[in-house]
């Protein structure tokens, strides 16, 4: 069975090992993209858009280091 293409901002929130406020907080910022589905108006993120944001931080993160910003709290 395939991935499923969206995920539940609780399965991001597993998925990343935060709280769900704090995905709640990414998707809000528009640092994490995310969708409002269906009439109810459900939070969805694409499996993408979440691999996506994760590079970014590795580079982010990256860039940090090399800055010398390297405290591992």
């Amino acid at each position: 069975m395939p991935a499923p293409r969206f995920l539940t901002l609780t399965d991001v929130a597993e998925t990343l090992n935060v709280s769900l406020s704090q995905v709640k907080a990414l998707v809000r910022s528009g640092d994490l993209k995310g969708v409002k589905l269906g009439g109810r108006g459900v939070w969805r993120v694409e499996t993408s858009e979440l691999e996506d944001y994760i590079q970014r931080m590795y580079t982010q993160t990256r860039k940090s280091i090399r800055h010398g910003a390297d405290d591992l709290d």
